[in-house]
């Protein structure tokens, strides 16, 4: 059997079929930089304050926009304009017309394929808290995508 998410357009994806297409790697969960003059966006290793370190998961998914105001809901709609998520996401990924990757989920049956492949934020990562939002500058992590 043909998987959904080859055979089935983002848009026209159930909820529960596009929440899966997540692979857990957080890195959408890190705090980002945008250069004023060029727009290119920065990742740094800063997470957010919903964000599990370690299982890379967000402990509060379902008042997340309500806890964190800025928060994106990452939908079909806004995908295009979504233009920072890395090359790894899954869903830039078939919307560029590209397979899932090895490690991911879907593929794999194993939520920590991600992990080990060095996908996720796991272990790079810094509390939210713990940094000066003067600092952030000095926390930019490059994946190398």
């Amino acid at each position: 059997m043909t998987p959904f998410w080859e055979t089935t357009a983002l848009a026209d994806m159930s909820r529960s079929q596009w929440e899966s297409l997540c692979d857990g790697c957080a890195r959408c969960c890190l705090h980002k930089l945008q250069d004023r003059e060029s727009g290119r966006v920065y990742f740094t290793m800063v997470a957010c304050r919903l964000l599990d370190r370690h299982t890379c998961r967000c402990r509060d998914y379902a008042r997340r926009t309500q806890r964190v105001p800025d928060c994106l809901v990452l939908t079909a709609d806004n995908l295009e304009a979504t233009d920072w998520l890395p090359e790894s996401c899954a869903y830039q990924r078939l919307a560029a017309g590209k397979p899932l990757s090895w490690w991911h989920p879907l593929i794999s049956g194993d939520r920590e394929t991600v992990h080990r492949a060095g996908i996720s934020v796991r272990g790079l990562t810094l509390p939210e808290e713990a940094v000066h939002p003067d600092d952030r500058e000095r926390m930019i992590i490059d994946f190398n995508e």
